[in-house]
């Protein structure tokens, strides 16, 4: 007659293995988290646009700790709970030093960058943020933009959000046009005079027909037509 115990409570908490390792969770929890907190910051704003990083970290890590007690015999419990203890402890502190700290809530959370100023990009803080031209201006259009002239700033926020500043229609000004089918016609030859965008910067001139003109801003010498077209809402 085969023989079955009722509950075996080692076991169910610790698995297969004993209290001390419970002491390596612990250490391991901590690695992951500081892991999953590097990680998500590298992916920049976008990356965390819709949930906080700290909510994410939150989700990864429960879930994470929570999936492998649940479907397999040899995880312990125990080890989980450590886990969830952890990392809300490791919450709770780094909320803390945020709070007494700008330094650290730079580091973790970043802070507003300009994207847009004048009517031209701010290349070395576009840099900064892996964050394409396409995705750019597809938000940008979403809110009327049809051109750069009409942006007086563009600021990233620490959420991932883009926030708009609008010139007055007055105050409008020729700029790069964002519309895909104006965007694609770039020249490095310019045939006849007009105001033209520098594609890469979006330095605004007046030239005059030429084989090659060099950006006075990036040195680049990709153009497009500019326009000057108002807003419209």
């Amino acid at each position: 007659m085969l023989e079955y115990s009722v509950l075996e409570w080692d076991q169910i908490l610790l698995g297969q293995e004993n209290l001390g390792f419970l002491l390596e969770v612990v250490v391991r929890t901590i690695i992951m988290y500081l892991g999953i907190l590097i990680a998500l910051r590298s992916l920049g704003k976008r990356g965390v646009k819709q949930l906080s990083i700290f909510e994410l970290v939150i989700i990864i890590g429960f879930g994470s700790a929570a999936g492998d007690p649940m479907i397999y015999k040899d995880v312990g419990i125990a080890n989980a709970l450590v886990v969830f203890l952890v990392i809300i402890l490791l919450y709770k502190l780094t909320t803390y030093l945020v709070t007494k700290s700008d330094k650290i809530d730079k580091i973790i959370e970043g802070e507003p960058i300009c994207l847009i100023a004048q009517g031209k990009f701010s290349i070395d803080n576009f840099d900064k943020e892996p964050l394409g031209y396409d995705e750019f201006f597809s938000e940008m259009r979403q809110q009327s933009v049809s051109h750069l002239g009409q942006i007086e700033q563009a600021i990233i926020e620490v959420s991932g959000n883009i926030s708009l500043f609008f010139y007055e229609d007055k105050q409008v000004r020729y700029g790069l046009p964002i519309l895909p089918a104006l965007y694609a016609e770039k020249h490095c030859q310019l045939l006849s005079p007009g105001v033209y965008s520098c594609s890469f910067c979006g330095f605004t001139e007046k030239i005059q027909p030429t084989d090659r003109h060099l950006c006075k801003d990036c040195g680049k010498s990709e153009w497009v037509k500019s326009i000057n077209n108002r807003r419209i809402t």
